[in-house]
């Protein structure tokens, strides 16, 4: 079977992945490009979590697409709402027939002979394998593995009688109506459940084995609204963008440099939301300050209502061990359960879980150092979207796709078959990949790649730095290494008019 050829090839049709396709569209038009997805509809992890009350923990303002406007009126969004805003995107834009379904990538090895990825799928429904080559290969695959969630080795767990599940992969025939529900976690996904399994749920318990900070926010923004009644789409949704970037950035900088005081903010507005009765310092009061991990968001405090109403409660301690009928506690407490649902986070994978080899030599990717948050060392032409852990993902996925179409102009316009970083300063030292201390990320980190301790090989989690790094820095920038093999890719390429 003959090798299809593309010039980038994109993996993943999720949140990066359309907006990828997009910018490559519109700033590298004579460049043909494909999509491949492995699951059998578009959307990625707004398509994979089905589960009850599912929504965005970002406002949509910042997590929609730069030239997209977001017209909602909600500002936090459910996930069939932002699924379709998805969907309108790939369609409107003639995406969505550039996507083939049902392929997972295995592997991918590079040739610096024909400048040129070698890329091999394996099909959902007989497991062949159907391979591609590219001269450009940008993963857009995500940070976890979409097969599985987290789940920890629970004490008893086969002596629980009732349902057992885990929010990644939420089963449609469960009904909750009337029964007691225990919610193991304390992340966002966990105050995403409470307050909507609570509407009709006997009672929901959420377990904790520590306390995470919670903040609310509006579910409507109200100046933003307004601004869309009275404004043009697009200025509107640019003075809206801003004003929450600057927000965000605002609040994630008084955290590191006053972590005390907005601390102390932040349990005083529990305190506020939940009343003096409510022991606000074992159940909302972490050890850590804020932003050490994310912070969660609940929309118009919805998570707060359901604690002061009763129809759902906090329990802080640790499992001893499951039982016929919910779970004991080592405080000796007992918690009663029709259904448990293990909230207990994702598996972080890189790339996907795809193995890369560069003319022959595996590439270990623990050993790989992040170029600019989007490339790595001794990887040429490759690159991934992933976003920032202090504000909305797609944020970094936009200015990275920039930056990728301005590489790639660059080098059509030198005649550059090759770019790879090249990491040759003796003073940069190895950091971790992520600066966050989360279970998930702290269980994964040692298999990722590395960060540097100075530019461009450090993630400053910093939007407005990036812009003036990613949209206007020098591509050329002495790091980068450029080439011209001495043979050109033998691959027939499709014409610019068949890639749009």
């Amino acid at each position: 079977m003959p090798i299809e050829h593309v010039d980038v090839l994109i993996v993943g049709a999720g949140l990066s992945g359309i907006g990828a396709a997009y910018h490559l569209k519109a700033n590298c038009p004579g460049k043909s490009f494909l999509l491949l997805e492995s699951r059998p509809r578009l959307g990625g992890t707004w398509d994979l979590f089905r589960y009850p009350g599912i929504r965005s923990d970002s406002d949509m303002y910042t997590l929609g697409y730069s030239f997209k406007p977001w017209m909602d009126k909600k500002a936090i969004a459910d996930g069939p709402s932002i699924l379709r805003y998805m969907t309108d995107v790939a369609k409107e834009n003639h995406i969505a027939e550039r996507i083939r379904y049902g392929l997972k990538v295995k592997r991918a090895s590079w040739s610096s002979e024909d400048a040129a990825w070698t890329v091999e799928a394996e099909t959902a429904e007989t497991g062949e394998t159907v391979r591609f080559s590219c001269n450009f290969l940008y993963g857009c695959s995500g940070y976890y593995n979409y097969d599985e969630g987290f789940t920890p080795e629970f004490p008893g767990r086969e002596r629980f009688q009732g349902r057992f599940v885990h929010p990644q992969h939420w089963p449609e025939d469960l009904d909750y109506a009337d029964k007691k529900v225990v919610i193991i976690g304390s992340g966002a996904t966990a105050v995403t459940l409470v307050p909507e399994m609570a509407k009709t749920a006997a009672h929901v318990t959420m377990l904790q084995r520590s306390p995470t900070y919670v903040i609310t926010r509006p579910g409507e923004d109200g100046l933003a609204n307004w601004m869309n009644r009275n404004l043009p789409a697009k200025l509107s949704y640019g003075i809206t963008r801003w004003k929450n970037v600057l927000l965000g950035m605002l609040f994630f900088q008084l955290s590191r440099r006053r972590p005390a005081k907005v601390k102390a903010k932040i349990i005083d507005l529990i305190r506020k939301q939940l009343g003096p009765d409510f022991d606000v310092e074992k159940h909302f009061t972490p050890s850590y300050n804020p932003w050490d991990q994310r912070v969660c968001l609940v929309p118009d405090g919805d998570m707060f209502k359901m604690l002061r109403q009763g129809k759902a409660s906090v329990a802080t301690d640790h499992i001893e061990t499951f039982t016929e009928t919910g779970i004991k506690l080592k405080s000796g407490e007992e918690l009663e359960a029709d259904i448990i649902v293990s909230a207990t986070g994702l598996k972080l994978l890189f790339l996907g879980g795809m193995a890369l080899s560069v003319d022959g030599k595996p590439m270990v990717q623990s050993e790989l150092f992040n170029y600019r948050g989007m490339m790595y060392s001794d990887l040429p032409n490759l690159v991934t979207a992933f976003g920032y852990t202090n504000a909305s993902w797609t944020l970094k996925a936009d200015l990275t796709a920039e930056r990728v179409c301005r590489l790639l102009n660059h080098m059509d316009r030198h005649g550059y078959k090759q770019a790879t970083p090249r990491l040759t300063d003796p003073e940069v030292k190895a950091e971790p990949f992520i600066d966050f201390s989360s279970g998930y990320v702290q269980r994964a980190l040692a298999d990722f790649p590395k960060q540097g301790s100075k530019r461009p090989w450090k993630l400053y989690q910093n939007y407005i730095l990036d812009i003036f790094t990613l949209r206007y820095g020098k591509i050329d920038d002495g790091v980068m290494e450029f080439a011209r093999p001495r043979q050109a890719a033998p691959f027939a390429t499709p014409s610019a008019k068949e890639a749009a």
